[in-house]
C-alpha cells in the first residue's frame, strides 16, 4: 500500500480544488442547442481535470461491503490518476439517444442495425428464461432475432434510451447526422466522457461518494429491479427509484454541467479502443485512446448495474458489434465556428 506524505496530499488537494472551482464556475447557466432530429445538446467548456481513480481498496471495501474484496485490487486500468486537458469546448447530448430519435434516424437514413442486418438479433429480458442455461446466470437471453432495438424484452416508450445498438450503429448515426447537419457528430472520447460526467467533481459519483446519493441522480440496480434477479439481491442499492428497467431520459437530477443520466440508465459507447495500460502512456491534451484494439470503451453503468460499476472512473468495454439490453449511447457534436446557442 502506498503511503502519501502530508505535503504531497496537500498539493494534490489544492490541485483538485482549483480544477473543481474552474469547472464549476465556467458555465453557471447552461448553453443549449437542439438539432433537426430533436437531440438537445449542452455546451461543455474546455478545461482540465484529473482522470481515473487511485482509491485505496480498503475504503472501497467499506463502501461496497457486498463485493468480493479481491476485485478492488484489480482496478489497474483506472490509473495512474493524471491530469488531462480538454482543449476545445464541445456539445454533448443532454440525454442519451432515445428510442424515438434512433427511429427517426433509421427511417430517414435507411440504416439497418447490425442486430437485424446480420440476422442474429440482440439480447432480451425473459423472466421465464432458465438461468441454469445462461453462462451469466441471469434472465437475459440471446442473441436471438426476436430481440433488437425495437424489442429488448421489456416495455420502452419513445423517451427511453435506445438499447441493443452496437458501436457500429452509433457511429453510423453520427456520420449520417454529420452529413445532414453540416458539422461533425461523433461519440465522445473516454476522456471527454469522464470530464463531462464528473463536471468538476472528484468523488465516486457526481452526486458524492455515498452510493445512496445515486437514488436521486441515477437509475441503477436497486430495490425496484432486484425482484427480477433474486440471485443478486445483495448488490441492490438500498432504495427504490421506481424503475425496474430503463427510465425515460432526464427523470433524474442532472450534474453541474446540466447532463442527465451520466450514471446509470444505459452504458454509453465511447470512441476509444480500450487498453488496460493506456493511462500510463496517454497524452495530456485531448487523449483519444490507443491506435488499435479489439474492444471499445463503454462508460457510466446502466439500469442493471451494481453501483460500484457506475462510478465516474470505472472503465468497461465490449466488441464493436456487441448489441445488448444494457448498452446505448450519447452523441457529441463538435462546436462549429460562429455557432449561436441559447441560454436556458
Amino acid at each position: 500500500m502506498r503511503v502519501r506524505s502530508s505535503a504531497s496530499w496537500f498539493v494534490r488537494f489544492l490541485a483538485v480544488a482549483c480544477l473543481w472551482l474552474s469547472a464549476c464556475t465556467v458555465a453557471p447557466v447552461a448553453e443549449r442547442r437542439t438539432d433537426s432530429l430533436g437531440i438537445e445538446f449542452v455546451r461543455i467548456p474546455a478545461g482540465e481535470f484529473l482522470i481515473g481513480s487511485d482509491e485505496d481498496p480498503r475504503s472501497l471495501a467499506m463502501a461496497f461491503p457486498a463485493y468480493d474484496p479481491v476485485r478492488f485490487a484489480q482496478l489497474g486500468d483506472e490509473g495512474p490518476v493524471h491530469r488531462v486537458r480538454i482543449t476545445r469546448a464541445f456539445w454533448l447530448g443532454r440525454h442519451e439517444v432515445t428510442v424515438a430519435q434512433f427511429r427517426r434516424f433509421i427511417e430517414a437514413s435507411g440504416h439497418v442495425p447490425e442486430s437485424i442486418a446480420d440476422g442474429t438479433g440482440g439480447y432480451g429480458f425473459n423472466a421465464a428464461y432458465d438461468p441454469a442455461t445462461s453462462a451469466r446466470g441471469d434472465a437475459f437471453e440471446g442473441r436471438d432475432p426476436k430481440y433488437s432495438w425495437r424489442n429488448p424484452g421489456f416495455a420502452q416508450g419513445d423517451e427511453h434510451p435506445v438499447v441493443n445498438v452496437s458501436w457500429n450503429d452509433a457511429v453510423a448515426m453520427a456520420r449520417w447526422l454529420s452529413a445532414r447537419e453540416g458539422v461533425t457528430y461523433r461519440l465522445p472520447t473516454e476522456a471527454e466522457w469522464e470530464y463531462a460526467a464528473r463536471a468538476g467533481t472528484r468523488t465516486r459519483f457526481h452526486t458524492g461518494d455515498d452510493p445512496r446519493s445515486l437514488l436521486q441522480g441515477a437509475n441503477v440496480f436497486d430495490q425496484a429491479a432486484a425482484p427480477n434477479w433474486p440471485r443478486w439481491q445483495a448488490f441492490a442499492l438500498d432504495g427504490d427509484d421506481g424503475h425496474a428497467f430503463t427510465a425515460p431520459v432526464g427523470r433524474f437530477a442532472p450534474n453541474a454541467f446540466g447532463l442527465h443520466d451520466m450514471h446509470g440508465n444505459v452504458w454509453e459507447w465511447c470512441a476509444d479502443w480500450h487498453a488496460d495500460d493506456y493511462y500510463a502512456r496517454s497524452p495530456i491534451d485531448d487523449p483519444r485512446g490507443p491506435a488499435e484494439g479489439s474492444v471499445r470503451v463503454r462508460r457510466g453503468g446502466s439500469w442493471h448495474t451494481w453501483v460500484f460499476y457506475a462510478r465516474s472512473s470505472f472503465r468497461n468495454w465490449n466488441s464493436p458489434e456487441t448489441r445488448y439490453t444494457l448498452v446505448g449511447f450519447r452523441l457529441l457534436r463538435e462546436v462549429a465556428p460562429g455557432e449561436v446557442a441559447t441560454r436556458r
